[in-house]
């Protein structure tokens, strides 16, 4: 696949950009930093056979200016000469109580995790159906499916971002745009360094196979590690109440 991903200089998305690499996809990174842009376009190169393969290329583009977002994805068509899946795992986190505490934390959470990443899902979704359609992969979270006390700021930013990503995919799949929201439970990434890890933590690794499973077969939700799929059947069943008393 001639693939865009945003995000991908570290942990999950750098996992994923390392399967697609191995496996022969071209690739153009998105992300912020130039020079870590550089040094993850280089071990990519390497995973894909060689340096001297040009099959990496990147793209400055930052989630707090969206005004870049269609320059950085045209110039990333032009020199992948084509486009067939864009994937979103950039983001910003934050504990509950750090964006209770802290709002100007709060408010680069809800534009970067919600407000731009809609609009650079837009941007996206506009060139993809353009080249006949593809893959536009994005990651949500668990967080988004109820509000729980423990985590209800980030939480909403996401639950907002996948109400999105689900009715992208019921008005363009016809017409060749598969919509895929990845919703990751706890994953041991540098986001949540520090943070003591709950039962079922995922690994970036596992985490990425799963989700390029669910792009190539098109799946409109996939659930990471898979055992969070049947763990937020559950608590979406759970009666107001019983979630007001449980701390998690």
């Amino acid at each position: 696949m001639k693939t865009v991903i945003f995000g991908a200089t570290r942990g999950m998305g750098r996992a994923l950009a390392r399967l697609l690499a191995e496996r022969g996809d071209e690739l153009v990174l998105l992300g912020r930093d130039p020079a870590e842009l550089e040094k993850s376009a280089k071990d990519l190169e390497i995973r894909a056979g060689g340096a001297g393969h040009d099959r990496v290329g990147t793209e400055v583009c930052d989630l707090f200016d969206r005004k870049a977002f269609g320059s950085a994805l045209d110039a990333a068509v032009q020199r992948l000469g084509g486009l067939d899946a864009v994937i979103v795992t950039a983001g910003v986190f934050g504990t509950q109580d750090e964006l209770t505490d802290d709002a100007d934390l709060l408010d680069r959470v809800l534009v970067a995790d919600f407000v731009n990443t809609v609009h650079f899902c837009e941007e996206a979704r506009l060139r993809l159906l353009e080249s006949g359609g593809g893959k536009l992969c994005v990651f949500s979270s668990v967080a988004g499916e109820r509000a729980r006390r423990t985590i209800f700021l980030y939480g909403a930013a996401k639950a907002g971002l996948s109400y999105y990503l689900e009715g992208l995919d019921h008005r363009y799949r016809g017409e060749g745009l598969a919509t895929i929201c990845v919703k990751p439970g706890f994953v041991r990434t540098s986001m949540t360094a520090g943070l003591d890890p709950p039962p079922f933590t995922g690994e970036p690794d596992a985490v990425a196979r799963s989700v390029l499973r669910a792009i190539d077969r098109g799946r409109p939700v996939v659930y990471a590690p898979p055992i969070w799929r049947w763990i937020m059947l559950t608590i979406r069943w759970l009666p107001r109440a019983v979630m007001r008393r449980l701390r998690f």
